[in-house]
């Protein structure tokens, strides 16, 4: 049995010479090489059977929900379960030589280890006898994100052999790229910050598509000692650890001398940045409404938004401490948003910083006139140029006034507009009809709200109805459009914007622009290119200013968000400088549109006879006649004119009229004196002493009469 035994021995050295010491020297070489071959084989069998049994690390880990601008850019990101920041990566947004210098100083082998790599143990175990003490790990990154996902200990065997386990059954069931970004997703960099990208944003205050040799030496060595080389604790440590890093890319060839030098002159960051939060109120109501998605893309411009953010606080500070700005920018062409400020200050408690005032229902004040004016252009009711009274009214008991307590008496319906008159509006309103203002309202995707139970009255004309900024400029940007309905929207995950409903008729948006591009500025300093109206609530609660020109729509409300006075607040001048600055911010002005066909541009004296006057219900206050009377002189009256002038001029006697339309037509003795399209007082010089006959006849063909004898 033992011959049996040995013929392989013996056929190994040649038979007989076996009994030679070379020959067993080389038989007992044969039984060891069988033997480590033997216990390798099992080895391999025990290995492969635990890795079969070692669930592999889940590498879907969660991440921060994040808000992208229309470039997909930044705006904000919330943070995920413990409060830690674990932004999602796309590894074709990483510098490429951030990758090479990470893998030459971590895991030279890693695309050709299969988990782990057995030179680097043996690198590692040899170090420790050599030096007495754990130079490197051995560890491969693919060991590194199997103790990341699995949390257990790092240095202890039992935690070695879990890593080299899960690291293998890693290997089994992802490739190396999904590897390398689930790494550079979880790797840690001091504190609450987990991922490449935290990393970076935090400490170098940039995305890590563009790094310098210093800057991503710096992330390659914070997340081996994240706590101890935390920059804005231990920044000597930090510098250290970075510095290695170039040492090591300069001997790998990584970085040529001058680029190494250059590097290790750059400071280490001081202070951790803090993380983007721009348009913090639409990013937490979409999170509220889509809690499932993780990426918001939306339509707002990051720079933009930046920009009026900073202008929104700035103009608040210096009205009132209790008082916030709200801003809304859209292109009324495609119906993005491209900017929406909630408030002055996210966090700032005095003015109710965390309140969305760009949704918040208030009253419009004045700034729903357009749309009244814009109803009577298109029912043929009145023209730009039409005559209309602005005089005490009573409508079935609502007596409005003027914001100023005046009254301007016969203007045009341009000047009644541009100068924000209350009774013109409420005339004009009164013709229309409220109800087909809130039709138009509706049509335009505006939502207002009226007092419970109330019915549409002429009130809500002068702001008596709650709309938000967001509902403001989706009329003012559908009478941009040349009155088609405007599909305001702030994200890009919806469907493509359709064309809207008609909710005025082009010609009576045209109208709107041309009477509110000339409506001056405060300072008298017209807002060139721009069609604008202003509005201030009753108490002075609310303050607004919205406009356009050829692309953009604004809308600014300026007041407190708890709807307490502010007073002396008015939109003329607490809204229009904001909003011209806003204007400033968008960059160059877009020309308003020309006039589209069938617009009539004529003078009062030119229009049809039934436009010359608005057509409106005579409401007049008191015991007033509706047609003229002549005021001064009274019938009966004896005058004397007085001597003639200095030049030898005749004198001439003024003569006056109440109540009445004009165009006013002047008669003495039947022959006529003069007309008058606007104004109530006119000259007549007499042919000489005795008695006269005085008539006028208004607008309406209704005359009166007085008869005075003359000296």
């Amino acid at each position: 049995m033992v011959g049996k035994a040995l013929k392989p021995c013996n056929a190994l050295v040649g038979g007989p010479a076996a009994q030679a010491a070379g020959g067993r020297f080389a038989c007992r070489l044969w039984w060891t090489l069988s033997g480590a071959a033997l216990l390798a084989l099992g080895a391999w069998l025990v290995l492969t059977v635990l890795v079969a049994g070692t669930p592999a690390p889940n590498l879907a880990v969660p991440t921060s929900t994040v808000v992208l601008d229309r470039e997909d850019r930044l705006l904000r990101p919330f943070t995920v379960d413990g409060g830690r920041w674990r932004l999602p990566l796309d590894p074709a947004a990483v510098d490429p030589r951030f990758v090479a210098l990470l893998l030459a100083m971590e895991d030279r082998r890693f695309y050709a280890h299969p988990g782990v790599d057995p030179l680097a143990l043996v690198r590692a175990a040899a170090q420790l006898v050599r030096r007495g003490h754990i130079v490197s790990g051995g560890s491969t990154l693919t060991m590194q994100l199997a103790r990341l996902l699995d949390g257990g200990a790092t240095r202890s065997p039992g935690g070695k052999v879990r890593q080299a386990l899960g690291a293998l059954a890693l290997e089994r069931v992802a490739d190396k790229g999904q590897i390398l970004n689930a790494y550079l997703t979880v790797a840690p960099y001091g504190g609450n910050l987990e991922g490449l990208r935290a990393g970076s944003l935090a400490w170098l205050g940039k995305e890590p598509g563009r790094l310098s040799d210093a800057e991503a030496a710096l992330l390659v060595a914070l997340p081996q000692a994240p706590e101890a080389r935390r920059p804005d604790r231990h920044p000597a440590a930090a510098r250290r650890a970075r510095d290695r890093v170039l040492g090591r890319a300069l001997a790998l060839g990584l970085i040529d001398a001058p680029a190494a030098a250059a590097a290790l002159r750059e400071p280490v960051p001081a202070r951790r940045r803090p993380f983007p939060m721009l348009a913090p109120h639409l990013g937490v109501r979409l999170a509220h409404e889509f809690p499932g998605r993780a990426v918001h893309r939306v339509t707002l411009d990051a720079g933009l938004q930046g920009r009026l953010e900073t202008l929104a606080t700035e103009r608040a500070a210096a009205i009132d401490p209790r008082v916030s700005v709200a801003v809304l920018a859209a292109d009324h062409g495609s119906g993005e948003v491209l900017a929406a400020v909630g408030s002055a200050g996210l966090f700032d408690g005095d003015r109710a910083g965390h309140v969305d005032m760009t949704r918040a229902l208030r009253s419009p004040g004045s700034t729903l006139k357009p749309l009244i004016y814009g109803l009577a252009f298109e029912s043929g009711i009145a023209h730009p140029e039409s005559l209309i009274e602005d005089r005490p009214t009573a409508f079935a008991g609502y007596v409005p006034g003027n914001f100023d307590r005046s009254f301007q008496g016969t203007v045009t319906v341009r000047r009644a507009l541009a100068l924000s008159l209350n009774v013109p509006a409420v005339q004009l309103l009164d013709a229309v009809g409220p109800a087909r203002l809130l039709a138009r309202m509706r049509r335009a995707g505006a939502t207002a709200v009226l007092a419970p139970g109330a019915p549409p009255g002429l009130a809500i004309g002068l702001g008596g109805l709650g709309l938000s900024l967001f509902d403001l400029v989706r009329i003012y940007g559908a009478i941009a459009r040349g009155g088609e309905a405007l599909d305001l929207h702030e994200t890009r995950d919806g469907p493509a914007a359709a064309p809207g409903p008609r909710v005025l008729d082009a010609r009576a948006a045209w109208y709107l622009s041309s009477i509110l591009s000339a409506v001056p500025a405060p300072g008298d300093a017209a807002p060139q290119g721009i069609s604008y109206k202003t509005g201030t609530s009753y108490g002075y609660r609310d303050a607004w200013a919205i406009g356009y020109d050829g692309r953009h729509v604004v809308g600014v409300w300026v007041g407190r968000p708890d709807g307490a006075p502010v007073p002396g607040l008015k939109g003329v001048e607490a809204a229009v400088p904001i909003l011209l600055d806003c204007f400033a911010r968008l960059g160059p002005r877009v020309p308003l549109p020309g006039a589209p066909p069938g617009v009539l541009t004529a003078a009062t004296n030119a229009l049809p006879a039934t436009l010359r006057q608005a057509r409106v219900r005579d409401a007049g206050v008191g015991a007033a006649p509706a047609g003229p009377e002549i005021a001064f002189p009274p019938d009966g009256a004896r005058l004397d004119l007085g001597p003639d002038q200095a030049d030898g001029t005749p004198a001439t006697l003024a003569l006056k009229v109440r109540n009445g339309y004009p165009p006013f037509t002047w008669f003495a003795d039947g022959r006529p004196i003069g007309q008058e399209p606007f104004a109530r007082t006119t000259q007549w010089r007499p042919a000489g002493p005795g008695y006269a006959a005085i008539s006028v006849v208004d607008g309406r063909g209704r005359a009166s009469r007085v008869r005075v004898y003359v000296r």
